[in-house]
């Protein structure tokens, strides 16, 4: 229930801008027609999914009304949690089973990817694991600064380099580093913003192809830190890293501050990676996997 209730409190806004449009549309427009289609897709667009992922949910919705030949409110709003709930449903599990498991959190400065950083080491640390958790921002001593707290709240071993280091030769030691402990997990917090777009992409590039030649991993997590109040700036995130980085997925925080949590919709439509946490507030235990039918589910309580 404590999960639940945390959950249910971060995505509140957003919930309240999407779900109380639907139900008023639905007390105005008696019947299922085109009016309340265009209507519903305006709710939609409005809750910050895009203009795109709103025509595809009302084009699908329109479908299955037809084919199913549904009359009633609650079996169209069930069908519009289904449509979601479809649209979110890659694989959205963290890979935890490889050994030793690996992440890098990419993304812009000021999206949480530090703080998020000393969440997960967090609950690795709960689950008995092993954490080592790296700082790779060498460009701000603050961002050092602050995972070696979260590694001291958490647990876990910090490695850093020296200010200013080359990001990638700090990568390199801590992968030797693992190598040498044998820790089960390592999550490396980079830089968000180098001198140029194409130095940070050129970096983080780097950075993958070093964890992979030095540790031999089949497999790396590597995830966008996304802030939910970017709203469709998510979107342009996305597509910029998503080459880089590698992406195998993607973790929006600051949920609980933002009536913009409906741009999870589209933004797994338009990039194919999925939602895998949840950030909904500031504690420690704040950082939740996604689950996406509970998200569509709770969206339209």
């Amino acid at each position: 229930m404590f999960f639940i209730d945390k959950f249910k409190r971060g995505i509140a806004k957003t919930k309240k801008a999407l779900s109380e449009g639907i139900n008023n549309a639905f007390k105005i427009f008696k019947k299922i027609d085109e009016e309340l289609y265009e209507e519903l897709e305006e709710i939609l667009i409005l809750s910050d999914i895009s203009a795109e992922s709103s025509a595809y949910i009302i084009e699908e919705l329109r479908a299955r009304v037809k084919q199913k030949h549904l009359t009633e409110a609650d079996e169209v709003k069930k069908e519009i949690k289904e449509i979601i709930s479809e649209i979110l449903s890659p694989d959205h599990t963290l890979k935890k089973e490889n050994k030793p498991y690996i992440m890098i959190l990419v993304g812009v400065n000021g999206a949480g990817k530090t703080t998020t950083a000393g969440k997960l080491a967090h609950q690795f640390s709960k689950e008995g694991k092993s954490v080592i958790l790296a700082a790779a921002d060498t460009f701000r001593a603050a961002a050092t600064e602050q995972l070696a707290v979260w590694a001291e709240r958490s647990g876990a071993d910090f490695f850093c380099g020296e200010a200013e280091q080359d990001p990638a030769s700090v990568i390199y030691q801590a992968a030797e580093h693992l190598k040498k402990t044998g820790k089960d997990v390592l999550i490396c917090d980079t830089a968000g913003r180098l001198q140029t777009k194409k130095g940070l992409m050129d970096e983080l590039s780097k950075m993958h192809r070093i964890l992979k030649q030095q540790t031999g991993a089949e497999f790396i997590e590597s995830l966008l830190v996304v802030e939910a109040a970017t709203g469709q700036n998510a979107l342009l995130q996305a597509q910029s890293f998503s080459e880089a980085a590698g992406l195998t997925g993607l973790i929006l925080t600051k949920l609980d501050g933002t009536a913009k949590g409906g741009v999870i919709i589209p933004l797994v439509q338009k990039t194919g990676l999925p939602v895998k946490l949840i950030g909904v507030g500031e504690q420690l235990e704040d950082l939740m996997d996604f689950d996406p039918v509970s998200y569509a589910e709770e969206l339209f309580d």
